[in-house]
């Protein structure tokens, strides 16, 4: 996907974006991490680090290096356990004793429907499970973290990845992979559920928040109209697979090569998780039925 924004801030290197706020950018940039991922500082003197991203020694030092005298890391919070959000966590954790927070292991938060097709052996379509990972504290929602001058309080927002969470700074939030500015969410079962996505979207959207910070790109500042947009492309998803089913039964990789022309034939099976997740959600809104057990390679029809 095309950015529609110029971020390409320095890797490594701290960058003040509001008063007890810094990003550091981590070194994995790809197609599914954009320039790569962001790790925000948060205090001025007992430090919170949001995510210190994938297993990278580079990244170590350079989130160690952004310490000012004085300063040191307290809590270590990870808004969800995919590979590029969580690995880093142990290791820095080792280095300055901080305890890490958040909301569970990688099964955490997982929807009752989606538990029943990672059961039934569904897997993979992701970005990456950091499977080993366990906090040393868990969060649940509407917790407040504190530290000596700052507070983030815990919004769970599953949808991306059952264990995610955002972070609210005031009217600031942390939106981590929930809401970007640069690409629209994966939502990829068993993992991710797209009913559990727009929910909390609107969750998200009932509040009045002056900036997002991403995990990835550049800061949202009309956070309204970006959830706006991906409530509307979704809902613009749901309503192409309804008509496309208007021509008979179909499975998600049918659908998702009618819907997806201009998609490059590499990324087609991303696009058939996608669909697949609209199809369970419109399931579960008996809206369309499965021919067979739910399953990627089930073919679907309307109701």
């Amino acid at each position: 996907m095309q950015a529609p924004d110029d971020f390409d801030p320095p890797v490594g290197q701290p960058i003040q974006l509001a008063s007890g706020v810094r990003r550091i950018l981590a070194p994995n940039p790809s197609p599914m991490t954009y320039r790569g991922t962001n790790t925000y500082l948060i205090g001025n003197r007992e430090l919170a680090v949001i995510d210190p991203g994938p297993t990278s020694e580079a990244h170590l030092e350079a989130i160690l290096a952004a310490l000012e005298p004085g300063q040191s890391i307290s809590h270590i919070i990870v808004t969800h356990t995919h590979v590029d959000h969580s690995p880093l966590a142990a290791p820095l954790s080792k280095q300055t004793g901080a305890q890490i927070w958040a909301f569970g292991g990688p099964e955490a938060g997982r929807s009752a429907v989606m538990t029943e097709l990672a059961q039934a052996g569904l897997a993979g379509g992701g970005e990456g499970i950091d499977t080993g990972f366990r906090p040393d504290i868990t969060v649940a929602d509407g917790e407040m973290i504190g530290g000596d001058d700052w507070s983030l309080e815990v919004i769970h927002t599953p949808g991306h990845l059952g264990n995610h969470i955002a972070l609210a700074l005031g009217d600031a939030c942390f939106t981590a992979d929930h809401v970007m500015g640069w690409a629209s969410s994966l939502v990829s079962p068993p993992d991710g559920d797209l009913t559990d996505f727009m929910e909390a979207c609107a969750r998200l959207r009932a509040r009045d928040w002056s900036v997002f910070h991403p995990g990835h790109g550049a800061p949202i500042n009309d956070p309204a109209g970006r959830l706006d947009w991906l409530i509307e492309h979704r809902q613009m998803r749901e309503a192409q697979i309804l008509t496309a089913l208007d021509h008979g039964p179909a499975t998600a990789r049918g659908l998702a090569e009618r819907i997806y022309t201009e998609t490059p034939p590499a990324l087609l099976p991303a696009a058939e998780r996608n669909v697949f997740a609209h199809l369970v959600d419109l399931v579960g809104k008996s809206k369309v039925k499965p021919t067979g057990q739910l399953s990627t390679t089930t073919e679907f029809s309307k109701l």
